[in-house]
């Protein structure tokens, strides 16, 4: 393709684009594409100069382009794809994997994962109708006080962006540019203290990149004191109200939130089931009954014409019981090698007819680090799922695309494990008195209206990097999470929210904990219909 093409429409549009962004354009032969994903940059950002900055930061909005595009167009854009960092390129070799625990082989080296090799088990065309949105690179590196530092200046500024957008924020000021006094004014800010004062009042302490300010919230607005007792820290918000550089009176509280404006169907009918929490290698593990479920979709089961048109399985973590993981374990453990653990899940998931897609991300159960974001399950000891065709392993979180096809965007799905929902669960006055551990939505629910998985620094354990992993930038059509072994379907803003139940008997632990599990329940989703029916193998 020519420069000067590019260039010229750029010019129409009244915009301005790089060098190396203008280079990369021309090696391509899809000059129509091409201009309506720079026209997507500009409706994305409102920047009149693009940059490779500007575009990496709009790199998940130019990546649903991507997947809207006829897949023969796509081909075309795929080494565009790769050098734009949208796309990995894929080599890997797939065989057949034996049904049976002791005929697994290990016959070659593993190597040390020091960064998540994505060539090894990553998305590719072949997987038809399942893309990847988002996943999250993985890097080992000393932190320093410095990387937490720029990972909530980072936070900040992300969400400020977000923030900003919102019409209810009139007078919009950096917290030192505050001047006077019983001036009307609305910050955006991170909420670093939180109490209650003698008077019954809640007052935060708030700050943004040029300072701090108090912010008092009376008793005297029930709405809004009810509102704001929610409020959990290190969360970013709005905040509207009067006051001097002292201290805000506030009239208002704005949420990131998270919404999406129609609840799409696809023209074709398949369905996608949602389930996590396997824990195999449990003595508690239900064997017979995951067992049931694997004849149920490999169509053994009578009268279940829906199962032919079962095209997607999301495992939602922890799939294997892992060792080690809470006091006393391994007294419940059949098997206490997770080599082993994943070599009998992989057994099982083998018997999956394999043209059903298994998508996995991993959970806190898993051979892996606890610390989000979670890489891809790790070869050296997962390795027998990397022999299965069919089986796709993502980050926890991440964010993957199902049922896409011409003139259809397909299913955004965001994949987390749900570690930090606890935490919530027990901090937050109006989910502690919803019990919401005995009812997830609630929780996902939440953090939906953060916009992020886990805003409370206590709340998981976290890598800092430059860029937060954990904020929600992309608002997916389906959140997908577990660890609480509830299982709960609802609805939040359109969004659809899916809680999985867990295929271990309640251990000791739980008991102790107090928590109520519920079993081999398994959510099946309708793309064309939205029809929600939960399967119930216990």
């Amino acid at each position: 393709m020519d420069n000067k093409e590019i260039l010229k429409f750029c010019l129409e549009k009244g915009l301005l684009i790089d060098n190396e962004l203008l280079n990369l354009f021309s090696e391509t032969s899809d000059v129509e594409s091409v201009k309506l994903m720079i026209q997507k940059i500009k409706d994305s950002s409102s920047q009149k100069i693009i940059t490779r900055e500007v575009f990496n930061k709009n790199k998940e909005k130019v990546n649903q382009f991507f997947l809207t595009l006829p897949k023969e167009n796509q081909e075309k854009l795929e080494s565009l794809k790769i050098k734009l960092g949208l796309s990995i390129e894929i080599s890997r070799k797939t065989s057949e994997v034996s049904t049976h625990l002791s005929e697994f082989d290990k016959n070659k080296e593993n190597p040390k994962q020091d960064q998540i090799d994505f060539e090894k088990k990553q998305i590719d065309n072949s997987m038809s109708n399942v893309k990847l949105i988002h996943s999250n690179s993985i890097l080992n590196k000393k932190l320093e006080v410095r990387d937490f530092i720029n990972y909530f200046r980072g936070r900040y500024s992300e969400m400020k962006n977000i923030l900003q957008e919102r019409s209810e924020l009139h007078n919009l000021i950096s917290i030192n540019k505050i001047v006077g006094d019983r001036r009307n004014v609305s910050i955006i800010g991170i909420v670093s203290d939180k109490r209650i004062t003698k008077n019954k009042n809640i007052l935060l302490e708030v700050e943004d990149l040029t300072g701090k300010i108090r912010v008092l919230i009376s008793q005297n607005k029930p709405d809004l004191y009810k509102k704001t007792e929610d409020i959990t820290l290190d969360s970013v918000m709005g905040l509207k109200g009067v006051g001097n550089r002292e201290i805000i009176f506030a009239n208002d509280v704005i949420f990131p939130d998270s919404t999406i404006f129609e609840r799409k169907k696809s023209p074709v009918e398949e369905f996608v089931l949602f389930t996590a929490d396997l824990h195999i290698g449990s003595k508690l593990f239900l064997e017979e009954n995951f067992l049931k479920f694997i004849d149920y979709l490999n169509g053994k089961v009578p009268n279940t014409p829906e199962v032919e048109r079962i095209k997607y399985l999301v495992i939602a973590g922890d799939l294997i019981a892992g060792v080690g993981i809470y006091p006393g374990q391994e007294k419940e453990l059949k098997i206490s090698d997770v080599e082993q653990q994943y070599a009998k899940a992989a057994e099982l998931l083998g018997k999956i007819r394999n043209n059903i897609k298994i998508i996995i991300c991993p959970g806190n159960h898993d051979a892996l680090r606890i610390m989000e974001p979670q890489p891809l399950l790790d070869e050296k000891y997962a390795w027998p799922l990397y022999n299965l065709k069919n089986v796709i392993l993502v980050t926890n979180p991440s964010q993957i695309n199902i049922g896409s096809r011409k003139g259809f965007g397909g299913f955004d799905i965001l994949l987390y494990h749900g570690y930090s929902y606890h935490y919530y669960a027990n901090n937050v006055p109006k989910l502690m008195k919803e019990k919401a551990v005995h009812q997830p939505d609630k929780l996902m629910h939440y953090i939906l209206k953060q916009k992020h998985l886990a805003p409370t620094h206590s709340s998981t354990l976290y890598f800092p990097s430059a860029e937060d992993p954990l904020i929600i930038k992309n608002v997916p059509d389906i959140l997908v999470s577990a660890h609480t072994h509830k299982s709960a379907v609802s609805y939040y803003n359109n969004i659809l929210t899916i809680s999985s139940s867990s295929w271990e008997s309640k251990t000791a632990f739980q008991e102790k904990m107090g928590n109520e599990p519920d079993f081999c329940k398994v959510p099946m989703f309708n793309l064309k219909t939205r029809a929600i029916k939960v399967l119930d193998f216990e």
